[in-house]
Order: structure tokens, then sequence, then C-alpha cells
């Protein structure tokens, strides 16, 4: 008996050990400012739940910076997408998908925040490096684009959960809306429509549901009057989250998830 324990407990070690050096560079310097040698997993290897990658939240990947402790580091973009290891792990890898500017293309970047000996994150690496450039604020391009005004409706306020047809509270929160294009008349402003939802199903279907919800919108507002030429609705899926959240029961998670559900609507 004590032999079978004894076999058991090397076979759980060895495994603790395969665990802790799995997806993690070589040599990281005890400060975390650097490493002999960077291993990057491949992206087919991310664990089950992020498949695919992930759509970070730019304003939160912008506040990455030296210092942050791993609470914090996940707070801002969330737990990492591989099993690097279970103990002393001094490093985090994760796959961003980033939508390019004008289109449907998405880009797809890795990421990996080193640690120090103390775990805290030190330094960061992007692969490839021209992703490093998500991380520029955008420029104001025209003064046009200052007199346009931002409108957010809740999801869930607009929709039941896991639907496009508008409840009879949605319809009521865009009644002032419509009121105010129609009341606009000859000087009615071109009206962008975007419709998001919260990371929970596959990219596919998101972006249809996103589609769906962008395009309800806009069926709502051209039958109270306002001129349909002037919309333009446009579904995006997960991307461009507004909050975070730490995986868990699935009724918290859909709450907390909430801001993401959204539908914005631009008038320009």
């Amino acid at each position: 008996m004590r032999k079978t324990w004894k076999h058991i407990s090397v076979a759980v070690s060895a495994a603790f050990v395969l665990a802790a050096c799995g997806n993690v560079s070589r040599d990281v310097a005890r400060d975390g400012h650097s490493a002999g040698e960077l291993v990057w997993p491949t992206p087919d290897s991310a664990t089950p739940m992020h498949k695919g990658g992930t759509f970070p939240n730019l304003a939160n990947l912008r506040q990455m910076r030296a210092g942050l402790n791993k609470p914090q580091v996940s707070d801002l973009i969330g737990y990492p997408h591989f099993s690097e290891g279970l103990w002393g792990v001094r490093e985090w890898n994760y796959v961003f998908n980033f939508h390019k500017p004008g289109g449907d293309e998405v880009t797809v970047c890795q990421y990996k925040v080193l640690f120090d000996q103390g775990q805290l994150a030190r330094s960061f690496y992007w692969k490839p490096e021209s992703c490093a450039d998500v991380l520029k604020e955008p420029v104001a391009s025209t003064p046009a684009l200052a007199t346009s005004s931002r409108r957010v409706f809740s999801g869930d306020a607009l929709f039941a959960f896991d639907s496009a047809d508008l409840s009879a509270g949605g319809r009521q929160a865009l009644d002032a809306l419509a009121d105010e294009l129609k009341g606009q008349g000859e000087v009615s402003r071109k009206v962008r429509i975007a419709g998001y939802t919260d990371r929970l199903g596959s990219h596919t279907y998101n972006q249809q549901l996103s589609d769906r919800r962008a395009q309800a919108v806009k069926d709502y507002l051209v039958a109270r009057g306002t001129t349909g030429s002037l919309i333009t609705a446009r579904g995006y899926g997960e991307a461009d989250p507004v909050k975070d959240c730490r995986d868990g029961q699935r009724e918290a998670l859909i709450a907390c998830l909430a801001p993401n559900r959204r539908v914005e609507v631009f008038l320009e």
C-alpha cells in the first residue's frame, strides 16, 4: 500500500511539474524585464473558454503598466488564455481580436505579460509587434465629428435576453429619439446605429444577434418617421466591451455583463 501511494504521489507531482512549465518563456529575468527566449503558445492551444481569443476593452488595455499585480491585471484584461501552470507562474499569454477600421476583417494579435519574482507585471510584448499600434489613442480627424452626439441604450432595456424583438419598454425608450429626429425636418442628421452583445455564445451567433438588434432599432425609427436613407445599422458582436467579468455562476455572469449588451446611436 505504501508503494502504491508513493507511485501516486510521484505521478501527481510530475503532473504538477508539467503543468507549471507549459507555455512559459525560457529564463525569465528575476526583475521580469526580459527573458532568454520568448515562447509564444500557438493560438489554437488556448483553453476551451478562450478558443478563438477575445475582443478586449481597449480603454482597459491602455491602462496596462508596470507594477500591477495579477488581480489588477485580471480586472483590466481578464485571466490568461492558456494553461501556463499552477505555481510561481511568471508569464500570462492572451489572444486578442481587433476589428480593422472600415471593414469586417479581424486582426488577431498575441499579447504577453512578464512578471517579476514578486508577481508584479514588468514587461509587455505583442506578436506581431505591429499589434502595439492598437494602443494608440484615436486622433480627431475633422471638426464635423465634434458635433456628433452619442446615445447609449441598454440592450436589456430594449430587448428580452437573447432576443432581437423590441419590447414594449424598448419601443418607449426609443420614442423620444424618434420624435427628436422627426422634428428636425429638413435639417435631419445622419444616424448610425451600432449593436453589441456580451461575450457569451459563439462569435458568429453574437454577430448575427447584434446585426438583428441594430436593424430592429433602425426599422422602428423609420416606422416613427425618420428617413431610412439617413440611417445605417450594423452589429459588432462582442467587440469593444465596456465591462470585463470573471467567469462564474451563469446568472451572475449574465448580470455582470449587462453593460456590454447595448445599442449605441450616433447623430452625425
